[in-house]
């Protein structure tokens, strides 16, 4: 069954904690925005702002440039995950290798205009890949479905990994994403945006025909 993961993507930490707080009563996975102002246009809360409930297991989604500048921190933070981006300034493997010395899995993000023949030669030092159908430090977006190829791509490439997307889900296109191939669906706008974030989840999951994550 696929993963819906909700996503918190906020400038300030008054609407982050309003966005992770409309999210505790029902989510199980939260994939937390931290955006630098460099590589993505926006600037959220920084790492030492950031904080969530012990029940969550969070993947943090790193759009920042100079990745290795935070590690140690983000190491501290103890997230379930943390993915960062191949089009950063960073040894991606050396990365990922940090992260799983400390029990922390690694992510990495491919955005839409990045072909993802570019990360073969990195990719299986990963747990995750996301492919990034979204607008970088904004909730929103539109799924691009053309990037379903690059889903199926990098399933024969790296048959082991999770793969999961970014940009523009809904209860229209989340099937459709999952039979491409799709296993973690990160939303932003459907849910947080919903006057119902709850019931935009449970109708998610009902899209996908499961009554219960």
């Amino acid at each position: 069954m696929a993963i819906i993961c909700p996503t918190v993507t906020a400038e300030t930490p008054h609407d982050y904690k309003e966005q992770l707080l409309r999210l505790t009563p029902f989510a199980r996975r939260v994939h937390v925005d931290l955006m630098d102002g460099a590589f993505a246009p926006t600037v959220s809360p920084g790492l030492d702002e950031i904080w969530w409930p012990p029940e969550l297991s969070v993947d943090i989604h790193l759009m920042y440039q100079n990745p290795m500048d935070h590690l140690a921190r983000l190491i501290e933070l103890r997230p379930r995950m943390v993915i960062i981006h191949n089009e950063a300034n960073v040894h991606h493997m050396h990365f990922a290798a940090e992260l799983h010395k400390a029990n922390i899995l690694a992510g990495l993000a491919i955005l839409r205009d990045t072909p993802i023949e570019y990360a073969y030669q990195i990719m299986h030092s990963f747990d995750h890949v996301l492919v990034f159908s979204g607008k970088l430090g904004y909730h929103g977006g539109e799924a691009d479905l053309g990037l379903l190829d690059k889903v199926q791509k990098i399933r024969v490439h790296h048959p082991e990994v999770e793969i999961g997307w970014d940009g523009g889900i809904n209860d229209q296109n989340a099937r459709q994403l999952v039979a491409g191939g799709v296993q973690v669906l990160n939303v932003g706008g459907f849910i947080q945006g919903a006057a119902n974030p709850a019931l935009a989840y449970q109708t998610l999951l009902a899209s996908l025909g499961a009554g219960d994550e």
